[in-house]
């Protein structure tokens, strides 16, 4: 056999074995998808047939439907655990945080977003790994005539265990004035969750500073998360300063969270101080990334 009938023989190898990749990679049989068509219609279910023209679903409550491959914009396949109902639950992408103290869970990989508290906390997160996240935020207080510039970098630390139902992380807020000698300020914190992106609950220990003294006393932080549907939450924040007395404060609300933003709305109080109802909390959150 000469060496080009050898190179002709390799060449038909590769092909072969590139065109079985690329059939093997198509076979979603029996898997459930979320498909999106050109004209923005939105359909999920089982695939129940799959070639290079055509993919037959089998959808709850319609039977069977077949969407030409010309007529896919997106398609996306899905953990059959998340349809509650014949309808699709996406992954909560606000489940790393309560309205403002973050949880143990980690964001993504290629994830962030951007959250807006009282109009002027601002803060950014960008998933660095799935266990490693860092973060920004300023007040723009130049808005009001002022020089000077309150800025601080938010790290995390993210460990799952147990099976991902229970999660360690250990972060800091590191802060400091840009046109004051005042000295940084911050908080270091350790906490852990348990539970899911969409039900938990987390206990966290933090010690913050101002300049170059810290505090003798931990801030007791207990939070909690329960998605009650597609797009609600109830949420909890409540800080403790253990062994000062009258020292709870608590935002008590809900989110109202569609899978491209979030408007969280609570009310803030002490929680032993019964003449005082609250001040309003409201906050928007904005989900990039992946």
């Amino acid at each position: 056999m000469t060496i080009r009938n050898l190179a002709r023989l390799f060449c038909i190898f590769i092909l072969f074995l590139t065109f079985t990749a690329t059939v093997s990679a198509q076979d979603r049989t029996g898997e459930t998808v979320r498909i999106t068509t050109l004209d923005g219609s939105v359909l999920i279910g089982t695939v129940e047939l799959e070639d290079e023209q055509q993919i037959v679903l089998l959808v709850e409550g319609i039977g069977r439907v077949t969407v030409e491959r010309s007529n896919i914009r997106n398609l996306q396949v899905l953990d059959p655990n998340r349809i509650r109902d014949g309808e699709y639950w996406f992954e909560n992408p606000q489940g790393t945080r309560y309205f403002f103290a973050p949880n143990a869970i980690g964001l993504r990989k290629g994830s962030g977003y951007y959250q807006n508290a009282w109009i002027f906390f601002n803060n950014v997160n960008y998933g660095v790994s799935d266990n490693f996240s860092i973060g920004a935020g300023t007040i723009p207080v130049f808005l009001f005539g002022v020089s000077a510039l309150p800025i601080w970098v938010l790290p995390k630390l993210s460990i799952p265990v147990a099976a991902g139902n229970v999660h360690l992380a250990a972060g800091a807020l590191i802060g400091g004035v840009i046109g004051e000698d005042s000295g940084g300020f911050g908080l270091a914190y350790g906490n852990a969750t348990f539970g899911n992106r969409d039900r938990n609950v987390t206990v966290g220990l933090g010690y913050g500073y101002a300049g170059d003294e810290w505090s003798d006393t931990a801030l007791l932080n207990i939070s909690g998360l329960y998605r009650a549907g597609k797009n609600f939450q109830w949420l909890a924040e409540i800080y403790f300063l253990p062994g000062i007395d009258g020292s709870g404060f608590g935002i008590f609300g809900a989110r109202w969270a569609p899978e491209n933003f979030a408007v969280d709305f609570g009310l803030g109080r002490p929680l032993r101080d019964a003449g005082f109802i609250g001040f309003p909390w409201l906050g928007v959150t904005i989900p990039f990334g992946n």
